[in-house]
């Protein structure tokens, strides 16, 4: 990763790309440019002023005294204005760079959560949450110091160099190079200060995903963690990560304490060999010959100052451009990621009826280790599919090809005679409900969670569908009824509550196919009959698909498969699969003892 990161500060296709997000607002853009060659050009030009100030009063005379005063007036009236006028300047740099910033990153960041919600399923499989929202936030947040801190800054910050330097050289060539002779211990003390920082910053960036990730993954698995009274071996684990990311700080903290007094020192330096060798042979001058170099003394002092105003930020600027390019390759690592599903050419937008047809299904999530092996069926419109098996049987993976969740590798699925492909992916989902065993509900009210913030639906249809279903008495019942704010993943719901409320989802969209993962299991009796009647409704008329453990939730289908690690192994109605007696029926007999 390091050498990676050296490799990226000269990396201007990188750079290049993430400038492109700022073509929106070039006009903003080629303003920010040109306040830094300005302000380059305005930074010398008080102490030139001042300079000028002290030789226009030693060439003075006792009859030139009200010329004198009157040009004293006017040069201090015009510093007034060069000061007034870079204060400004300054001001309409920053806020312009930070405004660019800003906006780069708000237009980065919905790009990035557009990519984010469009990725294929398996890619949140292998991907930790807390990843992914460091590249969301924290690492898009870097891109936005490349603005406001970056590019742009150091182009402003070396014209600054270049242009105080050319004012010293005009002023006084050899007392410049006096002033410059302990630059190379300046350039030595910046590298290393500069790799010391890189390696800091490298090392927090990757602690603070760790520190994501970890607190993202435990904060969702807290009850599994209390449970198991695993507190403090957890409580461990963290303060490890968090160590790490101290650890990071302090390395870039003590590189900071070391190079900003060493800077210091040199500028002190470089003062006292400007006095050194102006004073060495001022006994032999003159009044004027001595006023002159006065006035060089004073000018180049202010100079001196002003240049190493720049020199001292500029390698932490680097730092900060070298981090945003590292954050943004690892954003790009996430737009380019090719993994999502996207509709062909000729894919469109139609109704379906609810004609399914699987042909000899294979799928695997990593290669040579097949879920799905030759999975065949035909369920036409206005069925019920049950399809039952062992935990890890391939179960719910079905539903997840036929909703195009992920992509089967064999065979062909269809819909009405057609490639599932045909149809367009927002098409073909808006028309298949789901009903998930684990329903997940977002922090909002009840009515946001069951209409998704689709503005399309009104209260009234809200209500008619939980009357429809059986549940809103109980909606009614919550503090607010459908305006009680679930929480986050609705762990102010029970199970059977939040399956409720995803059947007046499901039934509000009027699919033309239905899916209830699991709906029934891990539920009281009481919910179960509410949710059974629930499922009674949504599933008269509409083509179903029922996975669920319990049998007596699946005896009315119309056709019963089987799934035995991915195959499938018997296929019928309740009854012909009894008589069969297999696995089924053996299935039956254990369930009844239970």
């Amino acid at each position: 990763m390091e050498k990676k990161i050296k490799k990226n500060i000269f990396d201007f296709r990188l750079l290049s790309r993430i400038y492109s997000f700022a073509k929106p607002y070039k006009g903003r853009f080629y303003l920010s440019v040109l306040l830094a060659i300005v302000l380059a050009v305005v930074a010398p030009l008080r102490p030139i002023l001042i300079n000028k100030t002290l030789q226009a009063v030693n060439g003075s005379s006792s009859e030139t005294s009200s010329i004198v005063i009157h040009l004293l007036l006017t040069i201090t009236l015009i510093q007034l204005g060069v000061l007034l006028l870079e204060t400004a300047l300054r001001f309409s740099f920053s806020y312009l760079t930070s405004w660019l910033g800003h906006r780069v990153v708000k237009d980065m960041r919905t790009k990035v959560f557009e990519k984010i919600l469009s990725l294929n399923l398996k890619q949140f499989d292998k991907t930790p949450i807390g990843t992914l929202t460091t590249r969301t936030i924290n690492d898009i947040e870097a891109i936005n110091d490349i603005f406001s801190e970056g590019l742009i800054p150091i182009l402003a910050d070396m014209l600054s160099i270049v242009a105080i330097l050319s004012a010293m050289i005009y002023t006084n060539w050899e007392l410049t190079l006096v002033c410059i002779i302990p630059f190379p211990f300046l350039m030595i003390a910046t590298y290393f200060f500069k790799e010391s920082v890189n390696k800091s910053f490298i090392s927090v960036r990757n602690a603070i995903a760790s520190l994501n990730a970890f607190v993202q993954e435990h904060i969702s698995g807290m009850q599994i963690i209390q449970t198991f009274t695993a507190e403090e071996r957890e409580q461990k684990k963290f303060e490890k990560i968090n160590r790490h990311h101290r650890d990071s700080n302090i390395q870039a903290i003590f590189a900071y304490s070391v190079f900003f007094p060493v800077v210091e020192i040199i500028l002190a330096f470089s003062m006292g060999l400007l006095v050194w060798y102006s004073a060495r042979n001022a006994f032999k001058m003159n009044a004027s010959e001595a006023m002159a170099i006065t006035g060089n003394i004073v000018s180049f002092i202010l100079l001196l100052n002003l240049l190493f105003r720049p020199l001292r930020v500029i390698a932490d600027k680097f730092n900060v451009l070298q981090m945003g390019m590292v954050a943004g390759e690892r954003v790009f690592v996430v737009l380019d990621n090719k993994d999502h599903l996207s509709d062909l050419p000729e894919a469109s937008c139609r109704v379906i009826k609810g004609n399914i047809t699987f042909e000899h299904v294979g799928f695997h999530y990593n290669e040579g280790h097949p879920v799905l092996k030759d999975i065949s069926f035909k369920l036409q419109e206005g069925e019920t599919l049950a399809i039952v098996g062992h935990t890890g049987s391939g179960k719910s993976t079905i539903i997840s090809l036929l909703n195009r969740l992920y992509q089967h590798q064999e065979g062909r699925i269809l819909i009405d005679d057609q490639s599932i492909e045909s149809i367009s992916l927002s098409s073909l989902r808006k028309q298949i409900g789901v009903v998930l065993q684990d329903v997940y509900l977002f922090s909002g009210s009840v009515f946001e969670n069951i209409t998704l913030r689709d503005p399309s639906i009104t209260m009234d249809q809200v209500v008619s569908a939980a009357k429809m279903i059986g549940i809103h008495d109980f909606i009614l019942q919550l503090p607010g009824g459908y305006d009680y704010d679930v929480m986050e993943r609705g762990g102010t719901l029970s199970l059977g509550q939040r399956q409720l409320l995803s059947f007046i989802r499901a039934l509000l969209f009027k699919p033309a196919i239905l899916v209830l993962d699991e709906a029934t299991s891990s539920v009281d009796s009481q919910t179960e009959q509410l949710i059974q009647h629930a499922i009674d409704v949504l599933t008269a008329g509409r083509t179903s698909i029922i996975i669920a453990h319990r049998l007596s939730t699946v005896r009315k289908a119309s056709q019963i498969l089987v799934l035995d690690q991915g195959e499938i192994k018997e296929s019928g109605t309740h009854e012909q699969l009894i008589k069969l007696g297999g696995n089924y029926a053996k299935l039956k007999l254990l369930q009844d003892h239970i």
